[in-house]
């Protein structure tokens, strides 16, 4: 599927074709929630790296967050934003190049209703957060084994469009 994202102010457009384009994965850890996050928590999508498109990359700026536990280090993944309206558009980590990871908030496209969600890093949650899982959602303190395009599998959800 192929989805169109933009920031708040326009300045920066973007495209990138995504074999899994389900905004399922609820993270709340505190790097994200506090990046992007409006409910205590973000939704990245998945996209193959090589199809990214972007107009206005000028207007752009990388954050390396600053990783807990790790002597103060610095994450190597790029955390995307419009510099002038702090809009968070995607991240990329060059550990994993095939892949970039929008945030579902800064998709223009229609994007599918997944039939069920998962929280993740729930050990990061602020105390604040009232997590609000459904029936069939799974809850996970820290990263769960699945990976997005296993998820999409599982569900039958490849290649398909919502």
């Amino acid at each position: 599927m192929l989805l169109h994202g933009s920031c708040h102010c326009g300045a920066v457009h973007f495209s990138v074709e995504s074999p899994h384009p389900y905004p399922y994965q609820r993270c709340y850890c505190s790097i994200c929630r506090k990046t992007a996050g409006g409910g205590g928590y973000a939704i990245n999508l998945s996209g193959r790296a090589e199809t990214l498109s972007v107009e206005g990359a000028e207007h752009k700026s990388i954050y390396h967050a600053v990783i807990n536990g790790e002597n103060g280090g610095k994450s190597p993944g790029e955390r995307h934003f419009c510099r002038h309206c702090a809009s968070a558009l995607w991240v990329f980590d060059p550990r994993w190049p095939e892949l970039v990871h929008p945030f579902a908030s800064a998709i223009d496209t229609d994007l599918p209703i997944p039939p069920e969600r998962v929280h993740l890093l729930l050990d990061s949650k602020a105390n604040w957060v009232e997590v609000e899982a459904e029936k069939n959602d799974k809850c996970f303190d820290g990263y769960p084994e699945e990976s997005i395009a296993e998820w999409h599998r599982r569900l039958g959800l490849e290649n398909k469009e919502g």
